[in-house]
């Protein structure tokens, strides 16, 4: 039996690998070597609650209008699209290409107050809005106090 050395770098080296394979495969990052890319990419989203329904606003960067598609389905909404490369250019030799293209999905699970048929979508400059309605019956009611 050979006897090792306790080196306790070595070992916090080995768990900072470690770490890094898995936050990069629930993250979708490959990196081996000096060479990182990215497997999946999906928009960043922002959702706020205001008082007559949801507003939800998602950065979709260099697609149009076309490339975009919105479904709802069982009290799922889902945001769906593909950013395509402009145009492949194998002749450039690239030190650094951290851009996203590919296909994304993004879902939601929508609350029961939600009116689905009054749901409206705007896309302007990059940025999809969807204001987000909800029905009557979810609307707080205000009663009136009388003081005797």
């Amino acid at each position: 039996m050979a006897i090792v050395r306790c080196n306790p770098v070595r070992d916090m080296l080995g768990l900072q690998d470690e770490m890094n394979m898995l936050l990069g495969d629930f993250f979708g990052v490959d990196k081996r070597g000096e060479e990182t890319r990215f497997i999946r990419w999906a928009p960043r989203v922002d959702i706020v609650e205001q008082d007559g329904g949801y507003e939800l606003v998602a950065d979709l960067p260099g697609l149009k209008k076309e490339d975009i598609k919105i479904e709802i389905q069982d009290n799922t909404l889902t945001l769906r699209g593909e950013k395509k490369l402009e145009d492949e250019k194998k002749d450039k030799n690239y030190r650094l290409c951290e851009r996203y293209y590919g296909e994304f999905v993004r879902t939601f699970t929508l609350p029961e107050n939600v009116n689905q048929d009054g749901i409206v979508a705007e896309f302007k400059d990059g940025v999809l809005t969807l204001e987000i309605p909800k029905t009557e019956k979810a609307q707080p009611k205000q009663i009136e106090v009388k003081v005797k």
